[in-house]
């Protein structure tokens, strides 16, 4: 014998809170991608405490490639 199942005449809703993103949500990520990549493109704006020259060498030729 099998139990009844109970169905509801209208889909569950959430009142639509919950599928949508709020604004910082898109934008904070979007914000730190550009801004690490404008520190990856112009490393000398980057300030780092002094670091190993074959990594500042690969940076700036990225850079010339990148940049033209």
């Amino acid at each position: 014998m099998s139990a009844p199942t109970h169905t509801r005449p209208h889909p569950a809703t959430t009142g639509g809170v919950g599928t949508r993103l709020p604004w910082w949500a898109l934008a904070l990520p979007t914000l730190a991608f550009i801004t690490l990549l404008v520190l990856i493109l112009n490393p000398s704006d980057a300030h780092a405490a002094g670091g190993d020259p074959a990594i500042t060498h690969l940076l700036e030729r990225v850079q010339q490639l990148v940049g033209g």
